[in-house]
């Protein structure tokens, strides 16, 4: 297609959106696209230390149908000022911003809010260390050959372009490896990953006293009780059954990018402000449907709780969730206003995300602290009513008999797996009956369903540990040939870990049952707002 052809292509196209959904929603189009791009580009070259360039390709061919406008984006990288300006035709103008300690932030002609990053915190891990500092080679031939197809890219697209696998085991990394530039230090933005992390915050607020599931939400702007969004709770606002109409942050399709809650995103500087002021759509907890505004209004709620200000809550979660764990390259972004970013904006190494995962796989214990309320993890996992891509408050699951479930299952996925997930290729992946947590980085298309290689990578990595009978490695203690030698203080301390999934009597007790939807085929031009979407089991 010539030059000519694709600007009166992309012309017509927003022409005849404006024209159908209004021309104020239209000129939000052209930031949805650049937004997305600039916060990538700063926080992926600022934070992660990636290659601009590289990073440029391999984000836009991971979208199926981008190349209708990732020609017309220019993006600049000034790297004395540490900032990001991208425009698409000369439109849209889109700026991100760097501060050390924060990452990156959208910052829209009006600055954004001052936050002093919060201080280093020295308290100890309480995780059990999960490896030494070096690279963990595969601990069996076929661990190694579950890796080698989880990195070998098919001969023809859609490519995989994996960036990280982090196997872990009873607690210790057993296999990882590494794309060139990437290392077991380097942090990786975890898109909507991030929003399992959001829902671990809550659950330590809930297990402090200071939030409650059931009851309503303490949104300010909905004190009212005669006002019907009085009614929505903290526990439907993780199930995403809240009923605002902010639109859909599942369907990659060209009117997902008018979709409200993507003007949240890459137009307003209050994020949860905004989505605090939009309507019910449905009444509170009859209806299931997916969108980040849910979880930034809980971003909000973290940030309250916490005492009001952003190093407030940025403090909250080093001190209560991440030291803990060991998780020492974590960058939680903020929006414009101050609020974490929870709905997609945290970077960690693989080894953080796995360490996270670990929590998880521990009942939500780290050490001999429970960090989550007991019963959490289970309530978590808990299948959300109408949620056909198999969800439940903060995860992605395969329980219950919701299609996206049955769709992995099928695929070879364990039924008791969980895990979180982020657009274009993200897995935190938890596997209590095998005790594994998976780690999967990439920048893969979310279409097909088999384009990210991670249901490969779930069979092989399961095979192969049940079939193994090399020991753990232990730190500090390598072989000549790279693998690790165990020591019996390690061993004593794995054999004294268990993973235990209980319900609880604090969570209310719930019939669950699950929905379908029809499998519909979405125009990928809005997969640059990054949603979930773009398979038929909703897994990638």
């Amino acid at each position: 297609m010539t030059r000519r052809r694709k600007i009166i292509l992309l012309a017509t196209t927003m022409a005849c959106a404006g024209l159908a959904l209004g021309a104020a929603r239209a000129r939000d189009v052209p930031k949805v696209a650049t937004g997305f791009v600039a916060d990538i580009l700063c926080s992926e070259t600022f934070v992660s230390g990636l290659d601009v360039r590289r990073n440029f390709a391999e984000t836009t061919d991971a979208m199926p149908g981008t190349g209708l406008i990732s020609w017309a984006m220019d993006y600049r990288v000034d790297l004395v000022r540490k900032d990001v300006t991208v425009t698409l035709f000369g439109l849209g103008r889109s700026h991100a911003v760097y501060r050390g300690g924060l990452g990156c932030t959208l910052e829209h002609g009006a600055g954004v809010a001052a936050v002093e990053p919060p201080a280093g915190d020295r308290q100890p891990a309480l995780l059990p260390e999960i490896a030494g500092p070096a690279i963990v080679p595969p601990q069996s031939p076929s661990l190694a050959a579950a890796l080698d197809r989880a990195f070998t890219e098919p001969a023809q697209p859609p490519f995989r372009r994996t960036r990280a696998i982090v196997v872990m085991k009873a607690g210790r990394v057993i296999a990882e490896r590494y794309a060139d530039g990437i290392g077991p230090e380097t942090p990786l933005l975890g898109f909507s990953m991030t929003k399992s992390v959001v829902s671990a915050l809550i659950g330590v607020l809930v297990r402090q006293g200071k939030l409650k599931l059931d009851g309503p939400a303490p949104v300010a702007a909905w004190k009212d009780p005669d006002d019907p969004r009085h009614a929505v709770t903290v526990d439907q606002l993780l199930r995403h059954t809240a009923g605002l109409a902010l639109g859909s942050s599942l369907q990659a399709s060209l009117s997902s990018a008018f979709e409200p809650v993507n003007r949240m995103k890459f137009v307003e500087t209050d994020m949860a402000a905004y989505a605090e002021s939009i309507p019910l759509e449905t009444a509170p907890g009859t209806a299931w449907n997916y969108h980040d505004g849910n979880i930034m209004i809980l971003s909000h709620l973290i940030r309250n709780a916490a005492g009001g200000n952003p190093v407030d809550a940025l403090a909250f979660a080093h001190r209560e969730l991440f030291a803990p764990l060991g998780m020492r390259h974590v960058v939680l972004q903020l929006d414009g206003s101050g609020t974490i970013e929870g709905s997609s904006e945290m970077l960690a190494s693989a080894r953080d995300w796995a360490r996270f995962g670990q929590l998880y796989l521990n009942d939500g214990v780290a050490g001999s602290k429970r960090i989550l309320p007991e019963g959490w993890v289970s309530y978590t996992a808990t299948p959300t009513p109408n949620a056909w891509v198999g969800i439940g408050a903060g995860f992605w699951t395969n329980q219950g008999d919701s299609f996206g479930a049955t769709f992995r299952v099928e695929h070879g996925w364990p039924r008791d797996a969980f895990f979180a997930k982020g657009t274009i290729g993200q897995y935190t992946i938890v596997i209590p009956s095998e005790k594994l947590v998976i780690v999967r980085m990439g920048r893969s298309p979310n279409a097909p369903p088999e384009a990210d290689g991670v249901f490969d990578l779930v069979r092989d990595v399961v095979a192969a540990t049940r079939t193994t009978s090399s020991p753990l490695p232990a730190i500090g203690e390598r072989r000549r040939d790279g693998s690790y030698r165990p020591n019996s203080v390690a061993l004593a301390t794995r054999s004294k870990r268990s993973s235990v999934m209980i319900a609880s009597a604090n969570f209310s007790a719930r019939a669950f049952s699950t929905g379908r939807a029809s499998v519909k085929n979405f125009c990928c031009i809005a997969c640059v707002s990054g949603n979930e979407f773009g398979s038929p089991d909703g897994s990638a």
